[in-house]
């Protein structure tokens, strides 16, 4: 059996090499660099665990981080498909906090009126359960398509969308949508310059497709030294400019790419077209990026170090800390930092989540509102955006923490 599902906690994060092939997935040149390791994570972050028992004793795989000097890609090349099974236990979405939503109507919007989507024929690629394509077919009158193998809804589709449980790709060209947009999903995929160009030939030669793509953007992960941040699913990590030039690579001409939501996440729109489009203003060569995966690399042993003692000191003080955030975040704060007693339990929005378990440590993931039957003295949130919504349900259910904390805050270990 392979050692790397077998292997026992706690995981410890290093600058050293897992064995991994130096050759880009994206452009292929093999002039890369390894600068960040982690072993025996769990390979799902939000698969629905329902005991500690199997949360301890999931799948497991290594993380191996390389930087392509040539094209400024970033990859885990100690990824392994055939440890991945997405099935309808898989839940991604992020649609149960109010700023998330607004954020997610406001792009719907704007994509709409940008590209001048109504009446049109609209592909969504991992559509999850299809909160963005219903928005698209709803705003604009148009008809989706959702293409995902974990959406529940395929028997019970909503007016003017159709769910596909497959993988879309040339064998659905037939469908010559005006408008193929994909998020949050390029990051799972390891052979990323072979699935742009199956999105390429799937679109085909119909320069007035807009093919649009949303991912987490990597220069603030590194910047940040955000190791929770990093996981086994997210396989594949871009900046603006390697995005910009992966499309390129595939046929694609951009028309535009910018980051969105805090800086998250890095999004593009493109054209079918020759390859060959003037680099647009914003797209940084692949040297740019080299001095903060340097810097990471560097950096990030002490960032663990810190957390990790400043943790335990607080568990020895008889303090309870306490993570708001019970999905991919949480999963590699936990499994990178090795924790157990010194953090008590998470919490998440999502109902679906509320009685699971953490991937890997075995945390339980409860419902906010058992942070008044077992209060926090320190609350660490793991996505700073919804501080605000987060403080207005704490004052809500008159819980305050001594503490009220953010992985990225001034406050935190990582600063002190």
């Amino acid at each position: 059996m392979n050692d790397r599902i077998t292997a026992a906690w706690p995981t410890r994060a290093t600058t050293t090499q897992v064995p991994t092939s130096p050759a880009c997935p994206g452009c292929g040149s093999e002039a890369s660099t390894p600068f960040y390791s982690v072993r025996a994570v769990p390979v799902h972050q939000v698969q629905l665990v329902r005991s500690r028992r199997a949360a301890k004793a999931c799948r497991k795989g290594d993380i191996g981080l390389r930087f392509c000097d040539s094209c400024g890609f970033v990859w885990n090349a100690a990824f392994d498909v055939g440890l991945m099974r997405y099935d309808e236990e898989y839940e991604s979405t992020q649609t149960v906090s109010p700023t998330f939503n607004r954020f997610h109507e406001r792009l719907a919007r704007d994509l709409i009126a940008r590209f001048g989507l109504h009446g049109k024929a609209i592909v969504e690629v991992g559509c999850g359960q299809g909160e963005f394509i219903t928005m698209l077919a709803e705003f604009g009158n148009n008809h989706g398509f959702g293409f995902d193998r974990v959406n529940r809804g395929a028997a019970g589709s909503p007016p003017g969308v159709t769910f596909v449980k497959d993988f879309y790709g040339p064998a659905y060209g037939h469908l010559e949508p005006d408008f193929v947009c994909c998020k949050m999903t390029l990051e799972h995929v390891h052979d990323t310059g072979a699935f742009l160009q199956r999105m390429r030939q799937a679109i085909g030669d119909r320069p007035e497709a807009v093919i649009f793509f949303m991912i987490p953007e990597v220069t603030r992960i590194l910047e940040l030294r955000a190791f929770w941040d990093v996981y086994y699913e997210h396989c594949s990590y871009y900046s603006p400019g390697a995005l910009a030039r992966h499309f390129r690579l595939a046929g694609f001409d951009p028309i535009d790419v910018w980051c969105d939501y805090d800086d998250q996440y890095v999004l593009i729109a493109a054209r079918p077209g020759t390859g060959r489009s003037p680099t647009l203003a914003n797209e940084q060569p692949a040297a740019a990026l080299a001095p903060k995966v340097a810097a990471f690399a560097t950096g990030v042993a002490a960032d663990l170090a810190r957390w990790r003692n400043w943790l335990k000191q607080r568990r020895r003080q008889g303090q309870k800390t306490v993570l708001w955030g019970g999905g991919s975040k949480a999963v590699a704060f936990l499994t990178t930092l090795g924790l157990r007693d010194e953090i008590a339990y998470t919490v998440d929005l999502n109902p679906r989540r509320s009685g699971t378990f953490i991937a890997g440590t075995g945390h339980a993931i409860m419902a906010p509102e058992a942070l008044k039957k077992n209060p926090p003295d320190t609350l660490i949130v793991m996505s700073p955006i919804y501080l605000p919504e987060i403080k207005a349900q704490l004052g809500a259910m008159g819980v305050r923490p001594q503490q009220l904390l953010t992985v990225e805050s001034p406050q935190n270990p990582k600063a002190a």
